[in-house]
């Protein structure tokens, strides 16, 4: 069956429609921590070869790998962007710096890249879709490094104003938005300090910042643009969706459930994504939990006769 080809939009619509760009400075910073982690993950077997890896640098590194990862698909995704539960002020603030440890962008406008993505699903205004160059060999590659991290550099930056008003309508979400400079330092800073203090050495900070700050960045980072990417290539799609959102189980782990990416087009709101049988979503779970402890109420956890609305003939 033919499809519609999706193109980039060219050099005369950009910065239309009341879309904001990107200074140059900002898409040079993004590109030291697109490139400066990918580096790090290259050196892992030479670096482990010469001086190896020491367990608290596991530990520290997967500490701040659960708290970011959490921020981000429980924090960013799930709360902020789709409203999936109301959470009590002390956990929304909380979310939204453990979010922002991930170093993947200010929160208003990951929000608002987010929503646009789901207004435009691999259709034509989708900030990331890996079908914008088309379905031939040469087209879906250019797509699929588009998705992953090409989109990354676009100029066109997507308008606060339109897609998250209510997040720059809270005072706590503008301020946590506006300080990501300080979270991004926090993020770097604080596991190389961890890892000296606990050694006692300046060889346990430098091993703490190589494996807890540049290898965890990078790893959150493309397990994340994998969502982007892969996710939209790949997988089954037992939900019905207008897009091509599949399920990957391979990420489901590192992903923290993100990767059951079909229900969540199906159904953008779900508390949960992975509703199947044996579909792991630690996202949701710790949701659960907050629902329990009482830090959040009005959790839309997906029931039977929603989902059968959902499947796919």
């Amino acid at each position: 069956m033919a499809t519609t080809q999706l193109l980039p939009p060219t050099p005369e619509v950009k910065g239309t429609m009341g879309s904001e760009r990107k200074s140059w400075l900002e898409q040079t910073v993004l590109g030291v921590f697109i490139v400066v982690p990918l580096i790090a993950v290259a050196a892992i077997v030479p670096v482990m070869w010469g001086w190896g890896l020491h367990w608290r640098d596991v530990v520290i590194a997967g500490v701040f790998y659960v708290i970011t990862g959490f921020g981000i698909t429980v924090g960013f995704h799930r709360y902020f962007t789709h409203g999936s539960f109301r959470a009590k002020r002390p956990l929304r603030i909380a979310l939204g710096i453990m979010g922002s440890l991930a170093v993947e962008g200010p929160l208003i406008r990951w929000v608002a890249d987010h929503r646009k993505h789901h207004q435009f699903s691999d259709t034509e205004g989708d900030p990331h879709s890996p079908w914008a160059y088309g379905e031939s060999v040469r087209g879906l590659t250019r797509g699929l490094y588009h998705a992953h991290v090409g989109w990354l550099f676009d100029e066109e930056q997507t308008p606060a104003k339109k897609y998250a008003p209510d997040l720059l309508a809270d005072p706590d979400v503008v301020k946590i938005s506006r300080h990501f400079p300080t979270w991004v330092a926090v993020s770097t800073l604080l596991p190389p300090l961890l890892g000296g203090l606990w050694s006692m050495s300046w060889q346990g900070a430098l091993s703490a910042f190589f494996w807890a700050t540049l290898v965890r960045i990078a790893l959150l980072h493309h397990v994340t643009w994998s969502v982007n990417s892969i996710c939209h290539v790949v997988g089954n799609r037992p939900f019905k969706s207008r897009d091509r959102s599949g399920n990957v189980w391979w990420l489901a782990i590192l992903s923290f459930g993100e990767s059951w990416h079909n229900l969540h087009h199906a159904d953008p709101t779900s508390a949960r994504h992975g509703v199947l049988r044996g579909q792991i979503d630690t996202s949701a779970r710790l949701i659960w939990m907050f629902e329990k402890l009482g830090w959040a109420s009005n959790v839309r956890w997906p029931d039977a006769k929603r989902l059968d609305a959902r499947r796919a003939t």
